[in-house]
């Protein structure tokens, strides 16, 4: 089907609300349109690319850990966290109770991406593999009583209530069915889809579908990162998008309703090109710039230490790589280290710049790689 003549779905009656039931996309797409093939070219160089520069990065597993925090906080805050990356790196206990419940999400998110790449080795994406990680993501969390893990088995909204909705996803009988040829589409090459289409296509569709009952947002948005791992697209996971649909949330929000209301396929698939190479290339330079932070470390800041001292303060900083926040008993533990050891190595890392407190407490501090966290913030 030409991607021109592309119909949405359509309005299903129900008792006092109607749904809206999407069209299966599991089938041949034909695109022609000229804007829609040079950005796809664009986007796949780009992805190439930072492909290409992730590879040659020596520990790169160090700095995937930051990319996970940034992509839990960036796309829990479009559900209304306030959770900061930083943050993500504190214990519970560092923060006040009332940031406790948005950080508990974040944590979820972390640990449902590392899940879930984790079982691409033994599981191709799949339905079986969004609920596993859907479980994760909702465990002990707001939401946690909404089925977690379980495809919904009743219907949804988005808005105030049923009756005055913005958007009401399809009627609950038909998610599984939906589902299935969604996940059909994702695995069938002989479409002769791209890759960055049909992901695309694919994100747009779990979003319509909406098939749980929380946590649709977050899993729809993990699930780009994790087809593109899956299909080779992306050697390492260093690709969220999250970011990108955060900073342009209204645009996000208003391409998904446009296809739904007006089959605008078209523009969804240009925003999300758009979003693939600014990103990837971002995502490119951000690599580029640790690899210039860690060198000027390794040529400012590390020869200033003494031979004996030497060890644990390359150590500690391979350590801050994935984990840029620390106290004084986690930097002891790291070092395996008296607290006196560990507290002048601190010490002389605030004094070189390379730390800094960030409580303003004289007991419980924590210290933060303020450089490193500073590259994820652009």
């Amino acid at each position: 089907m030409d991607l021109s003549l592309y119909k949405a779905g359509t309005l299903e009656q129900h008792y006092e609300y109607r749904a809206f039931l999407p069209e299966p996309i599991h089938h041949a797409w034909i695109i022609s349109d000229a804007e829609v093939l040079q950005l796809l070219s664009q986007a796949d160089r780009a992805l190439g690319e930072l492909n290409a520069f992730a590879q040659l990065i020596p520990d790169i597993e160090f700095f995937i850990s930051m990319y996970v925090a940034k992509e839990a906080t960036q796309s829990s805050r479009i559900e209304g966290t306030q959770t900061n990356i930083e943050d993500a790196f504190k214990e519970a206990e560092d923060l006040d109770p009332e940031e406790r419940d948005d950080w508990a999400e974040v944590q979820n998110y972390i640990q449902a991406i590392n899940h879930a790449i984790a079982r691409l080795s033994e599981l191709p994406l799949s339905n079986r593999l969004l609920r596993e990680t859907h479980a994760i993501l909702m465990q002990g969390v707001r939401g946690e009583h909404k089925m977690p893990g379980e495809f919904r088995e009743s219907q949804n909204w988005i808005g105030v209530s049923l009756k005055n909705a913005v958007f009401v996803p399809p009627h609950h009988d038909h998610v599984a069915s939906l589902m299935s040829d969604m996940e059909r589409f994702l695995h069938d090459d002989g479409t002769m889809v791209p890759p960055l289409i049909k992901i695309a296509i694919a994100h747009y569709q779990f979003e319509t579908i909406h098939p749980f009952l929380d946590g649709n947002g977050r899993l729809g948005r993990l699930m780009i990162s994790l087809y593109l791992a899956s299909e080779g697209l992306l050697v390492k996971p260093a690709l969220y998008l999250s970011d990108y649909f955060e900073r342009n949330k209204t645009a996000y929000v208003d391409h998904l309703m446009a296809v739904r209301q007006g089959n605008h396929m078209r523009d969804w698939l240009i925003f999300f090109l758009h979003g693939v190479e600014q990103t990837a290339r971002a995502s490119a330079e951000v690599f580029r710039s640790i690899l210039h932070l860690k060198e000027k470390i390794e040529r400012e800041v590390l020869p200033r230490f003494s031979t004996r001292r030497q060890d644990n303060a390359q150590t500690l900083m391979r350590h801050l790589y994935a984990r840029p926040v620390v106290d004084m008993k986690a930097v002891a533990r790291i070092l395996e280290t008296t607290p006196n050891t560990a507290t002048s190595l601190v010490n002389d890392m605030v004094a070189h710049d390379v730390l800094v407190e960030i409580t303003g407490q004289r007991r419980n501090r924590l210290f933060m790689f303020k450089d490193y966290v500073a590259l994820f913030r652009r």
